[in-house]
C-alpha cells in the first residue's frame, strides 16, 4: 500500500470546484436531534479553510448515520450545515438533495471562497454501492476531489472511491495526517516497537496481529479477546468473554512470536467480577486461578506492571482496544494505567479509533497522545496491512 498521496498543498485550486468528502457522521441527542459533540466537524475545518483561501468553491459532502437508502429527516445534514457556518463565520449552503435540481443549480451558481453541504450521501442506496452513475453524477458538479474522511476510507463506496474514476484526487489534511504518522509508524518505525491490543474479540484483531508479527518487537494483548488466549492455554476463565473457535488460532499466535523472537505479553492477573455490573463483588486472581463462576473484567495490578514496563523504553506504541470493561469506572483500572503509561512514554504514541480513542478521551488523556486515529473501521484495517479504497485511489506523489 502506497502512502505517499498527492495532498491538497500539491494542487492548484484557484477557481476551481471542489468535491471535498467530509467525515460530518456526528453524535446527536435522539430526542431533539441536537448534535452532541462537533469534533468531527471541528477536524474537517483546516482542510475546508485552506480550500477556500486558496480561491476555491467547495461543495461539502457527508453521510450520516445508517438511512440504508431512504429519507429519514432525524438524519439530514441540516443542523451539520447550521453548525458549520457557526464555526466558520459564514453562510454555508445547504442543498435538499444530493445530485438533484437544488444541489446541482446551487452548485451551479457556487463562486469561489463559497461553501455548500449536500444532503446526506445514504439518503441515496447507491452511494454505498459505489453505482458509477451515480459517482458520475456527483463528480459532474465539480472539477477536483479531496477526501478527508479518514473514517470511511476503508470503504468503497461511491463518495470515498467512484468519484476518483471522474476527478483528479487529493488527500486532505485529515487524511494526510492519518496517512503520514499511521504509515511511518507501520513502515519505518521508531524501535522498540510495542503494539497494545485490547477490546472483546480475537476474530476481529485477526489480521491485526498477524499483520504486527512481522512488524513489532513486542505485542501486548489485554481486554476481552486475552481469555481466549488463556484458555487456550489450558488455564480456567469462568464467564469470561471466550471465543471458542479462534483457540487453536491463539495457540498458533503465541508459537509464531516464539519463532520470530517477538515478545507476546499476556495477562498475569485479572480482576474478576461476579457478574457482569458495574457494582458487582470483584477479586484480584492470577490468571491461572480464575474462578470458574467469576468473570474477568478488567487487567490486575500486576499485568499493568508488566504492560507498563513494556511500554516504558518504547520507540512507537499502537494501541487498539481497551483493558477491560472501561465503561464501568471499577474496571477502567487497566485501561487507564495504559493511558497514563503512553502518556509518561518518550514514544510516538498512536492510538487506534473507536474504543480505545473514546477511553483515552473520556479519561482526560488524549492531548499527551502523539496522534488519535479519526477512524475505527480504517485504523484497524490500516494496522492489518489492508489495501483501503479510498486512499488506494488518491494519485501517488
Amino acid at each position: 500500500m502506497n502512502y505517499n498521496k498527492m495532498t491538497v498543498t500539491d494542487a492548484d485550486f484557484k477557481g476551481k470546484k471542489v468535491l471535498l468528502r467530509c467525515d460530518f457522521n456526528v453524535p446527536q441527542d435522539k430526542a431533539t436531534g441536537e448534535i452532541t459533540s462537533d469534533k468531527r466537524i471541528v477536524a474537517a475545518l483546516p482542510t475546508i479553510r485552506y480550500l477556500l483561501e486558496q480561491g476555491a468553491a467547495v461543495i461539502a459532502c457527508s453521510h450520516l448515520g445508517k438511512p440504508k437508502g431512504t429519507w429519514k429527516e432525524s438524519l439530514t445534514l441540516a443542523p451539520v450545515a447550521k453548525r458549520l457556518s457557526e464555526l466558520l463565520g459564514m453562510e454555508v449552503i445547504f442543498a435538499k438533495d444530493i445530485i438533484g435540481e437544488d444541489a446541482k443549480a446551487k452548485a451551479a451558481a457556487l463562486q469561489p471562497g463559497q461553501l455548500m453541504l449536500l444532503e446526506n450521501l445514504r439518503f441515496d442506496a447507491r452511494e454505498e454501492k459505489n453505482d458509477p452513475e451515480f459517482a458520475k453524477e456527483l463528480a459532474s458538479m465539480a472539477e477536483v476531489f479531496v477526501s478527508d474522511a479518514f473514517g470511511t476510507v476503508h470503504r468503497a463506496h461511491a463518495s470515498t472511491a467512484g468519484v476518483a474514476a471522474f476527478l483528479p484526487a487529493y488527500s486532505g489534511m485529515l487524511v494526510e495526517k492519518e496517512l503520514s504518522i499511521m504509515g511511518k509508524a507501520l513502515d519505518d518505525p521508531k524501535r522498540p516497537f510495542v503494539a497494545i491490543l485490547g477490546g472483546a474479540k480475537v476474530s476481529s484483531k485477526i489480521g491485526v496481529i498477524n499483520n504486527l508479527l512481522e512488524k513489532a518487537d513486542t505485542i501486548i494483548i489485554g481486554g476481552g479477546m486475552s481469555y481466549t488466549f488463556m484458555k487456550a492455554q489450558g488455564f480456567e476463565v469462568g464467564n469470561s468473554l471466550l471465543e471458542t473457535d479462534w483457540l487453536d488460532y491463539s495457540l498458533e499466535m503465541i508459537q509464531k512470536a516464539k519463532d520470530k523472537g517477538v515478545k507476546l505479553l499476556l495477562p498475569v492477573d485479572t480482576v474478576v467480577g461476579k457478574e457482569f455490573d458495574a457494582d458487582t463483588e470483584r477479586r484480584i486472581v492470577d490468571s491461572d486461578k480464575m474462578p470458574a463462576d467469576w468473570e474477568g473484567m478488567d487487567i490486575g495490578p500486576k499485568t499493568i506492571e508488566l504492560f507498563s514496563e513494556a511500554v516504558k523504553d518504547a520507540g512507537t506504541v499502537v494501541w487498539n482496544g481497551p483493558m477491560g470493561v472501561f465503561e464501568f469506572p471499577a474496571f477502567a483500572v487497566g485501561t487507564e494505567a495504559m493511558a497514563k503509561a503512553l502518556a509518561a512514554s518518550e514514544a510516538v504514541t498512536i492510538v487506534g479509533g473507536g474504543d480505545s480513542a473514546a477511553a483515552v478521551e473520556k479519561l482526560g488523556y488524549a492531548d499527551k497522545m502523539t496522534h488519535i486515529s479519526t477512524g475505527g473501521g480504517a485504523s484497524l484495517e490500516f494496522l492489518e496491512g489492508k489495501e483501503l479504497p479510498g486512499v488506494a485511489c488518491l494519485l501517488n506523489k
